[in-house]
């Protein structure tokens, strides 16, 4: 497949890379640019350690699946670890998936990925804003990682240490002015360090697609199965703010009881102070 060579200001350069700081001249593109996702298309970046644990890359593959299904456009960067199962499990589910390269596209890395790329191609897309040639170099990769988040309404951040190239791209998505989702992992060690500490500075936890989907308020696909636990038309989404109004309560009083409702399965958090009630029933 011929690669193309996109300008910014090119009818098909992707409309949301034109509007981050320090926009790319030019894209290098394998695959239909078509595939790119506008600002219409609902898109998620997911990204984390090249060297995940097992229950990461299990967390990645399932939050990745789900949302694949959903029609959500999957964004990583083609790296070992959580970024090749995010894509892997993308066309496994028959999503689209798009993947941006810190080398050029003649200079795939890392090489073993070539044939997932070429995967990808069926319904995604492979790009670069480096020239076709252009060796892998530590350098490069922090930089496309705007590109990354530039490509995603929100970024995901799965198993990630204190030192990682998964923070770099949380922290573009912050400066583009958009939501970071971190998956909540061991206590302990550094495997998760980084990830907690987006936690810590605001960044959202979540534990699965259905979380994704209900915070950023995406509807499913057409045909697509409805997430666990909201099969039922009483499902209803409040905030400790309701619950303080209903109750007359002090809003540490209604945190308290929400949690111990929480722990008891009765009502699942979907953001800082958001909550999901499968069905309805009184707060007493």
């Amino acid at each position: 497949m011929r690669d193309l060579c996109l300008m910014n200001g090119d009818a098909a350069f992707p409309s949301r890379l034109v509007c981050i700081p320090d926009p790319p001249v030019q894209l290098w593109v394998r695959g239909s640019p078509a595939h790119l996702p506008g600002f219409a298309q609902p898109s998620i970046a997911i990204v984390g350690s090249r060297s995940a644990t097992r229950d990461g890359l299990d967390a990645a593959r399932r939050i990745a699946t789900g949302l694949a299904r959903a029609g959500v456009v999957i964004v990583s960067g083609l790296a070992r670890g959580i970024d090749a199962v995010a894509h892997q499990s993308a066309v496994d589910a028959g999503g689209c998936t798009v993947a941006v390269l810190g080398s050029g596209l003649l200079r795939m890395y890392p090489p073993e990925h070539g044939a997932l790329a070429d995967r990808m191609l069926e319904s995604g897309a492979v790009i670069s804003e480096y020239e076709p040639h252009t060796p892998p170099h530590p350098g490069l990769f922090p930089r496309r990682n705007r590109l990354v988040s530039g490509l995603a309404d929100a970024v995901l951040v799965v198993e990630a240490p204190e030192r990682s190239g998964a923070l770099i791209t949380a922290g573009a998505a912050l400066d583009q002015g958009k939501d970071v989702f971190v998956v909540p992992g061991r206590v302990g060690g550094n495997r998760n360090r980084g990830g907690h500490l987006l936690i810590r500075d605001g960044a959202r936890l979540v534990d699965s697609e259905e979380d994704l989907l209900l915070d950023m308020g995406w509807a499913l696909a057409p045909g697509c199965d409805r997430p666990a636990g909201d099969e039922s038309p009483e499902t209803t989404e409040f905030t400790v703010d309701d619950v303080v109004r209903e109750t007359g309560e002090l809003p540490q009083m209604a945190l308290a009881r929400l949690l111990q409702e929480e722990l008891a399965g009765d009502i699942r958090r979907i953001g800082s102070a958001r909550f999901l009630r499968v069905r309805r029933r009184v707060l007493t």
